[in-house]
C-alpha cells in the first residue's frame, strides 16, 4: 500500500472530496480540519469501509454516495487493512488481544500432546454416541453426569475408572439415555406428584421381589439376572457342560442349558411386573405421562423397558450407571484413552504450569501502557494458561487501587468510578492491544486517527504522540491523523519530523472538500518576516507577533506602540510604515534585511485596505495571515465607532487594560435600547481577542474560526462607522 485514493461523494455532509495520500516516503499525514469540516465525516466514512457497511448523506439520503479507496495499483483497499481510531468509544473492546497472549511454542507442544489423547477420546466417544444417542455436546454431557461440571472429561474418566475396570458386567447397556433424560422429562420426574406415584410403584415393585423365588433386592434382581445370563451364553459357560445352581430357603434349582436359565429368569420377571398390584401403581404414573410429546415417548420407552421404572427414583445414579454401562461394553477403547492421558497429564501439568507464569506480549503492553499513563488501575489476564493453550477467548479483570488498598473489580464497576480521562485512557489501552496485535501478525494497516488525544492532559497528549511515533516506525503501518486541535496537529507534525507535504489543512465550501499542503513548514512568522517587504498581510498579521516579543523583552515603548495598531487609542491614525519599521527594527534580528514599502502611509489604511480587498476576493480558502488582518480590522472600526459614538475623551484615554470590553460596557449604559449594535459588538469582543492577541506558541483560535463569519462581521462593522 504505497498509496491510498479516495474520492468521496455524499458521505455523511462531505458533498465531494478527493485527494491522494503518497505513503512512498513517509506513512503518516497529519490533517487539521476545524469543527464542522470534515473530520469526523471523514473518519465514519473510512469506519464503514473497515465494517463493510453502507455509507450515506444522513440529512440528504436521497443524494447519490460515492465511496472509494483505492492502493497504488488501483485496487480497492479491504476494510481488515483499515481501521478507525475514534476519539472515544466505551463498548470498544480489541477481538486480538488472545494473539497477544499466545506463546506458540509452549502451545505446540501442549497441542502435540493432546493430539493423541483427543484422537482416543473422539474414537471413543463416537462409539459412545451410537449407544447413547447423545449427538451434541456429549462430552459435556458425561462431565456433568460425573463431576457437575460441564469441562471436567478426564477429571471424570478417572473418578470411575476402578468402577469400570472392575470386571462386573454392565447393568443397562441397552437402554437409550436420551430416550430417558431430556429437559422435559427430567423436569417432570422432579414433580412432587409424580414422585408420590413413582414412589408408590416402587413400594409394590420392593414387596414383590422380596417375596420372589430367586430374586433378591439390592443384590439380585431381573436387571442383573439378565446381564448374567448374557454373559454366561457369550463366554461359552454352558457349551463347556458348566451348571448354575439357584437356590433359595426351600428350593434347589440346578440349571444347564442357557435356554433354561432365559426361561426361569423371564418366567420370575413377568410374575413381577404382571402383578395386578404393579400394573394398577403403574396405570397411575402412565397416567402422569402424557403432557406432552416428549413425555408421551418417555411412556412409550417406559412400556418396552418396564424394569427401569425403580432406577427414576434416583435419577442422577441411574445417569451414572447408564454410562458406566456403556463403558463397560467399550472396555478397550476406555482403557487405551485413559492410557494415553496418564501419558501426557504430567507433561500438560507442567506446560500448563509454564503457561500460568508466561510473560507474553500483552503483558509488555501493560507496562508499556502504566508507563506512559497514569491511571489508578491495573489490567491482568485471569485465564491466561487457556488462552495460551486452547484458544479461549481473554477473561480480562481489572484491580483498582488508591494510596491505601486495592481490591479486584469487575470492568463496569470501575467504569462508574474512573473519571472521563481515565475511561479514555482504558479506552486507549484496548487500542493499543489491537495495535500491538496488528503489529505482531505484521498486518499492513491504514489507521484513520480521529482525535485521539482530545480531552486528554498534556502528559497523556505526548504519550500518545509517543506512541503514534512509534506505530509510524513499522514499514506496513500507515496513518491519517485527524485533528481539529492546531496545537495537537503542530506538536504531532514536529515531533514526527513531518514535512510540508504530509501536513494538510482542510477547506469546506459549498460544493466539496479540499485537503490542502501547509503553507508554513515551521511557525507561520518564520515565513512572514522573510515577506515583510511584499506582501502587506504579512507585514500586518507580525505585528501582534512583534508586540509579543517587545512585551517579553520588556520593552514597554515598543509594545505600547503596536498596541496602538491592535486598540484604536490616541495616535493610532496617525503612525505610518516607517514608524513601523523602526518598531520592527527595535525587536527582531537581521535589521538590516527588514525594509518596508509605501513608508509614508498609515498602517490603519494599510489595515483597512487589505481587509477590503480579502473580503471582495471570492476565494474560500483564507490564509492565517488574512484571518488575522480581518480581526485586526474588525475590532479597530469598532472602537472607532464606539469612540466616537460615546463622544468622552477623558474616558477613552484613561483606559489602561481590556480596550474593547471597557468601551462595550460604556455603550451598553449609554445605549442601551440598541440592541442590535449591542449584540453585533459582544460578537466582536468574543471572536476577536484570541485572534490579535496572537504569538509564535498559540495561534490556532483563529484558524479554527470560519472564514465566512469574520467576512460577514467585518461588513458588519463597517455599516457601523459613519
Amino acid at each position: 500500500m504505497k498509496k491510498a485514493h479516495i474520492k468521496f461523494e455524499n458521505c455523511y455532509g462531505i458533498r465531494k472530496l478527493e485527494y491522494s495520500f503518497d505513503f512512498g516516503s513517509r506513512r503518516v499525514y497529519a490533517v487539521y480540519s476545524p469543527n464542522g469540516v470534515m473530520k469526523t465525516s471523514f473518519a465514519k466514512t473510512f469506519k464503514d469501509i473497515s465494517k463493510n457497511a453502507e455509507t450515506q448523506d444522513l440529512i440528504f439520503p436521497e443524494r447519490k454516495t460515492k465511496r472509494q479507496v483505492r492502493d497504488d495499483l488501483g485496487s480497492e483497499i479491504a476494510g481488515s487493512k483499515i481501521f478507525v481510531i475514534e476519539p472515544y468509544n466505551e463498548s470498544f473492546k480489541s477481538e486480538k488481544l488472545s494473539t497477544l497472549l499466545v506463546n506458540s511454542k509452549l502451545k505446540e507442544q501442549y497441542e502435540k500432546i493432546h493430539l493423541e489423547i483427543d484422537n482416543k477420546k473422539e474414537t471413543f466417544l463416537k462409539e459412545l454416541k451410537s449407544i447413547s444417542g447423545v449427538k451434541s455436546e456429549i462430552e459435556e454431557t458425561i462431565s456433568e453426569v460425573f463431576t457437575r461440571i460441564p469441562r471436567s472429561f478426564f477429571k471424570a474418566m478417572l473418578r470411575i475408572e476402578a468402577e469400570v475396570l472392575d470386571g462386573s458386567p454392565p447393568e443397562f447397556p441397552t437402554i437409550v439415555y436420551k430416550n430417558i433424560f431430556n429437559d422435559k422429562v427430567e423436569g417432570f420426574l422432579q414433580t412432587k406428584d409424580f414422585k408420590a406415584k413413582l414412589a408408590e410403584y416402587i413400594s409394590k415393585y420392593h414387596k414383590l421381589i422380596d417375596a420372589s423365588v430367586y430374586f433378591k433386592r439390592g443384590v439380585f434382581n431381573h436387571n442383573n439376572a439378565s446381564v448374567i445370563g448374557k454373559n454366561l451364553r457369550e463366554n461359552g459357560f454352558f457349551k463347556a457342560s458348566h451348571s448354575v445352581s439357584l437356590n433359595n430357603k426351600s428350593i434347589r434349582k440346578e440349571i444347564t442349558t442357557e435356554k433354561e436359565l432365559e426361561e426361569v429368569i423371564e418366567k420370575e420377571k413377568q410374575a413381577i411386573l404382571s402383578n395386578p398390584e404393579l400394573v394398577a401403581a403403574f396405570e397411575e404414573v402412565d397416567k402422569k405421562l402424557s403432557a406432552n410429546k416428549e413425555l408421551r415417548d418417555f411412556r412409550d420407552y417406559l412400556l418396552e423397558n418396564m424394569s427401569i421404572l425403580p432406577e427414576l427414583s434416583h435419577p442422577e445414579a441411574f445417569k451414572e450407571k447408564i454410562w458406566i454401562s456403556y463403558f463397560k461394553t467399550k472396555i478397550e477403547l476406555f482403557k487405551l484413552m485413559i492410557a494415553e492421558y496418564k501419558v501426557g497429564k504430567e507433561e500438560i501439568e507442567k506446560i500448563v504450569e509454564h503457561a500460568k507464569k508466561e510473560v507474553t506480549e500483552w503483558r509488555n503492553v501493560i507496562d508499556e501502557f502504566n508507563k506512559r499513563f497514569s491511571v489508578p488501575f491495573r489490567l491482568s489476564v485471569g485465564n491466561q494458561e487457556d488462552v495460551i493453550l486452547k484458544s479461549e477467548g481473554p477473561s480480562v479483570k481489572f484491580e483498582f487501587f488508591d494510596s491505601a488498598d486495592s481490591r479486584s473489580v469487575e470492568e463496569k464497576e470501575l467504569l462508574s468510578v474512573l473519571s472521563t480521562g481515565e475511561k479514555r485512557a482504558l479506552y486507549l489501552l484496548n487500542i493499543i492491544f489491537e495495535v500491538e496485535a496488528r503489529r505482531k501478525s505484521a498486518h499492513e494497516t491504514l489507521f484513520v486517527v480521529d482525535d485521539i488525544a482530545d480531552s486528554f492532559d498534556y502528559k497523556n497528549k505526548y504519550a500518545i504522540i509517543e506512541y503514534l511515533k512509534d506505530i509510524s516506525e513499522n514499514d506496513f503501518f500507515y496513518q491519517i491523523v485527524l485533528t481539529h486541535n492546531y496545537d495537537f496537529y503542530r506538536t504531532i507534525s514536529g515531533r514526527l519530523d513531518m514535512k510540508r507535504e504530509f501536513k494538510l489543512n482542510t477547506s469546506k465550501t459549498d460544493s466539496e472538500v479540499k485537503l490542502l499542503v501547509e503553507k508554513y513548514q515551521n511557525n507561520p512568522f518564520s515565513t512572514w518576516k522573510k515577506h515583510l517587504h511584499d506582501d502587506n498581510s504579512m507585514m500586518l498579521a507580525s505585528i501582534p507577533f512583534v508586540r509579543n516579543l517587545a512585551e517579553y523583552c520588556g520593552d514597554d515603548p515598543v509594545f505600547q506602540k503596536l498596541t496602538s495598531l491592535l486598540h484604536y487609542k490616541e495616535g493610532s491614525d496617525s503612525i505610518t510604515v516607517s514608524d513601523l519599521e523602526k518598531l520592527f527594527k527595535s525587536i527582531l534580528k537581521d535589521k538590516q534585511s527588514i525594509t518596508l514599502q509605501n513608508q509614508s502611509k498609515l498602517v490603519l489604511e494599510i489595515i483597512f485596505e487589505t481587509a477590503d480587498s480579502i473580503c471582495a476576493d471570492a476565494n474560500e480558502i483564507i490564509e492565517l495571515e488574512n484571518k488575522i488582518v480581518l480581526a485586526m480590522a474588525i475590532r479597530l472600526k469598532s472602537e472607532v465607532f464606539m469612540v466616537k459614538k460615546i463622544a468622552d475623551d477623558t474616558f477613552w484615554r484613561g483606559i489602561t487594560k481590556h480596550q474593547s470590553y471597557a468601551l462595550i460596557s460604556k455603550f451598553k449604559k449609554i445605549f442601551p435600547a440598541d440592541k442590535k449594535t449591542i449584540k453585533l459588538l459582544e460578537q466582536v469582543n468574543l471572536m476577536t481577542p484570541e485572534n490579535i492577541h496572537i504569538n509564535s506558541f498559540m495561534y490556532e483560535p483563529i484558524l479554527d474560526m470560519s472564514n465566512q463569519h469574520l467576512k460577514s462581521l467585518l461588513t458588519d462593522v463597517k455599516a457601523l462607522v459613519p
